[in-house]
């Protein structure tokens, strides 16, 4: 493989990685504690949505990225030629 195809490989798991880290950063420290007062007045399953963000919305969403970076490396390496098959 190329320097230039191992650059673009990276750079796109780089984007990939930022977009990934910055929606978990505002789930869990935006819904949990910047807009909390603003989500608790939605009820969900009995709870203050801000309240089961800050306790378990985060880490469900957590689990759900990395499924989700999981896919688009698959992806990544196919589309570069590092996948496994």
């Amino acid at each position: 493989m190329s320097k230039t195809n191992k650059q673009a490989y990276w750079r796109e798991n780089l984007k990939y990685l930022a977009i990934l880290l910055t929606i978990w950063f505002l789930v869990s420290y935006g819904a949990g504690i910047l807009w909390v007062e603003q989500l608790n007045t939605i009820k969900f399953g009995g709870f203050k949505l801000g309240f089961w963000f800050a306790q378990q919305g985060a880490m469900y969403v957590f689990v759900i990225l990395i499924f989700v970076y999981m896919k688009l490396m698959n992806k990544l390496d196919k589309k570069y030629g590092y996948n496994e098959d």
